[in-house]
């Protein structure tokens, strides 16, 4: 398994991480099988959308503030609940099939990683390929 470190910059962001998912497939040698990405955090997401629309990711958070606002009110005692919720409804996870050492995404689709709680000095995602 493989590890993406990278500081996050806002509490709320959307991050194209498929060229760096890309560079950990070549390096793993599997041309053929499954690449999985995940992150081991509860406050952030992993997750296939739009690469084409910078603006699609506004959007986005946009629409998860309105499912889980920051200053809603919850049960949670910390200040983190709308984060906890956003990621939850996100996932945390996206497995892709490897062809010829490729990942094999639709023609507008790209791997990305929303901070819900950041900024934040050093999140993780871990890459796993595994042959098939």
């Amino acid at each position: 398994m493989q590890k993406l470190k990278f500081p996050t910059s806002h509490k709320t962001q959307v991050m194209d991480i498929t060229k760096e998912v890309e560079e950990m497939v070549i390096k793993s040698g599997v041309k053929d099988g499954l690449c999985v990405v995940t992150t081991p955090h509860t406050t952030s997401s992993v997750f296939l959308f739009e690469n084409q629309d910078p603006a699609l990711r506004r959007d986005l958070l946009n629409a998860l503030n309105r499912v889980a606002p920051t200053d809603g009110e919850y049960f949670h005692k910390g200040e983190n609940a709308a984060a906890h919720l956003k990621s939850s409804r996100m996932g945390n996870s996206v497995t892709i099939p490897l062809e010829e050492a490729k990942l094999q995404l639709g023609k507008w689709q790209g791997v990305f990683f929303a901070e819900f709680d950041g900024p934040r000095q050093e999140r993780e995602v871990y890459v796993k390929v595994i042959a098939g």
